[in-house]
C-alpha cells in the first residue's frame, strides 16, 4: 500500500492487499445508492473489503448522483472485492455508452466488474421526456449489442452510415444480469443472461417464484441451473429490537413510498391485498405521511423489508438464501454511519453463521446455525431507554428555553428589586412559560413530521 493510504490501480499482478483480506464462509455483499459523500461511501467500500464480503453494488438512483463516479473512486481504493453496476437501463444510457464505461471500470478493477440492466421506471423516465417501448426487446437488443462492442467487433445501427468500431480495448469478461421482474424477463434471463438481480422490497414469496421461473426458462434453451447467478437487494433497517426498528420504518418516508409503488403481482405474490397498498399510495400522495404509517402493518413490511437487530437481519438473509439468492445484498434504507456499520456486522453474521470464522465487533458471538431463528423479543432495555431519553431531549430542545426563562428571570428581578417579589406567582410563571415552550416545540415536531417536512433519523423518532 502506498504512503498516502490509497490503493494503487489494480493489474494483472498478485493481489497483495487482497491477501489481507478475510475468508467468509459463503458470499454476500452490500448494497449503496448513489448518495452522500463520494469519499464516506468509497471508505465503506474498503471496510466491506477488509471484512471479506463478495461485493458492492450500486444502483442507478433517479435523480440523485451517478453510480459510476462512485464505483469509479471505489474502483481505485480497492484491490479484491466485486463491483456491481445495477441497475442501469438503455434508456437513460445508450448500450453503446453502456459498453464503453464498463470496458473503463474493468480497466480499473480487472475481472471484478459486474453489470446488470433493467427496464428503468416508466414514470422515471416520462418525467425525462424519454420514450418507452418494447422494455424487453430493447433490453435483449441491449445485452446482444453490449457483448459484440465487448468482443471488438463492428455493430451496425444505422444503415445510412457505416458500422460503428469499438476504439476501448476489449475488456476481461463482464457478467450481465437481468434486473426485472415481470415473467418475459425473468424468461430472458433464463436465456442469455449470466445471472438476475432482485429489485429491492422484494419479498420472499416472489422470489422463489421468479428463481423457479429462470430456471425453467433456462433448462427450455438448454442451459444448467449452475449457469445463473442469483442475487438480490435486501432493504434493511437496523434498531435495538425488532419492534422498534418497525415503528422506525413507518416513520421512514422513503420505506412509505416504496411500499406505495408496489405492484398488484409483487402484493398478490406475498399474500397482500392490493387495496391496502392502493389506501397507503393515496394518503401518500396526500403528503399524509403519518396516515400512511398507520397504515402499514407489521406483517406488510416483513414481507419486505429486514427489520430489527443484526441478527434478526442476518436471519432474514438467511432465508432468502435458502430459497436461491446465491449472494444476498445488504442495503440500508438510511445510508448513514450507524445503519452502514450494522449492515456490515449483519453481513458478516450471515456468512460467518456456519463456520465461526469471524465475530463482529458490535454483536454477540456468531450463534450456531439454529439460533439464527428470529426473536421477537431481542434487544437491550438499557439501549432502549438511553435512545427515548435522547428522542425526548431532542423533543423538547431545552436548548432554546431561554427565550421562554430570560423574559420571565428579568421581571422577576425587577420585581425584586422594587420589594415587590411574589415567589409562588414568579415559579408558576416560570413553569407555566416553560411548559407553553415544551408544548410549541412538541406540536411543531409533530406538525413536520405528518407533513413530510422533516425526514426523522434521529433517535427521537421513537
Amino acid at each position: 500500500m502506498v504512503a498516502s493510504g490509497r490503493i494503487p490501480i489494480a493489474t494483472g499482478a498478485a493481489l497483495e492487499y487482497g491477501d489481507l483480506v478475510a475468508e467468509l464462509g459463503r458470499r454476500v455483499g452490500i448494497g449503496l445508492a448513489a448518495r452522500g459523500d463520494v469519499r464516506d461511501v468509497t471508505a465503506w467500500a474498503r471496510r466491506a473489503e477488509d471484512l471479506g464480503l463478495d461485493s458492492i453494488w450500486v444502483h442507478d438512483s433517479y435523480f440523485e448522483r451517478d453510480p459510476i463516479t462512485y464505483l469509479s473512486a471505489m474502483a481505485m481504493e480497492t484491490r479484491r472485492i466485486g463491483l456491481g453496476a445495477g441497475a442501469l437501463n438503455p434508456y437513460t444510457r445508450h448500450p453503446v455508452v453502456v459498453a464503453m464505461t464498463m470496458s473503463a471500470l474493468d480497466d480499473l478493477a480487472p475481472r471484478r466488474i459486474t453489470l446488470a440492466l433493467g427496464s428503468g421506471l416508466p414514470l422515471r423516465l416520462s418525467q425525462m421526456a424519454i420514450p418507452y417501448d418494447d422494455t424487453v426487446a430493447r433490453v435483449s437488443e441491449s445485452i446482444d449489442q453490449i457483448r459484440r462492442l465487448w468482443s471488438g467487433q463492428p455493430l451496425k445501427l444505422n444503415d445510412k452510415v457505416p458500422p460503428l468500431q469499438p476504439m476501448f480495448q476489449p475488456p476481461h469478461r463482464i457478467p450481465i444480469y437481468i434486473a426485472a421482474y415481470r415473467t418475459p424477463f425473468l424468461d430472458l434471463c433464463g436465456e442469455k443472461a449470466d445471472g438476475y438481480l432482485a429489485r429491492p422490497a422484494e419479498s420472499l414469496p416472489a422470489f422463489q417464484k421468479m428463481h423457479a421461473r429462470v430456471l425453467e426458462s433456462a433448462a427450455t434453451h438448454g442451459r444448467a441451473a449452475g449457469d445463473i447467478d442469483f442475487r438480490g437487494y435486501l432493504l434493511c433497517l437496523f434498531d435495538s429490537s425488532r419492534q422498534e426498528a418497525l415503528n422506525r420504518a413507518k416513520r421512514e418516508p422513503f420505506v412509505i413510498y416504496m411500499i406505495s409503488v408496489l405492484s398488484d403481482i409483487s402484493m398478490k405474490r406475498a399474500g397482500f391485498d392490493p387495496a391496502l397498498r392502493s389506501q397507503i399510495a393515496t394518503a401518500w400522495r396526500a403528503e399524509d405521511y403519518h396516515r400512511a404509517g398507520e397504515l402499514i402493518p407489521d406483517e406488510l413490511l416483513d414481507a419486505f423489508i429486514l427489520c430489527g437487530t443484526v441478527h434478526h437481519v442476518a436471519a432474514r438473509a438467511n432465508a432468502y438464501h435458502e430459497a436461491g439468492m446465491d449472494v444476498p445484498l445488504l442495503q440500508p434504507i438510511l445510508q448513514e454511519t450507524a445503519q452502514v456499520e450494522a449492515v456490515l456486522d449483519a453481513a458478516v453474521l450471515y456468512a460467518t453463521v456456519r463456520t465461526g470464522v469471524i465475530t463482529p465487533t458490535r454483536v454477540a458471538p456468531v450463534p450456531t446455525a439454529p439460533d439464527l431463528a428470529l426473536h421477537r423479543g431481542e434487544g437491550r432495555v438499557g439501549a432502549g431507554i438511553a435512545r427515548r431519553a435522547r428522542g425526548v431531549w431532542e423533543v423538547v430542545r431545552p436548548f432554546s428555553f431561554t427565550a421562554s426563562v430570560l423574559p420571565v428571570s428579568v421581571g422577576g428581578a425587577i420585581a425584586l428589586s422594587q420589594g415587590r417579589m411574589h415567589w409562588p406567582l414568579f415559579i408558576a410563571a416560570l413553569l407555566g412559560a416553560l411548559g407553553l415552550h415544551i408544548g410549541t416545540n412538541v406540536i411543531n415536531e409533530i406538525y413536520d413530521v405528518r407533513h413530510g417536512i422533516d425526514s426523522i433519523t434521529s433517535p427521537r423518532m421513537s
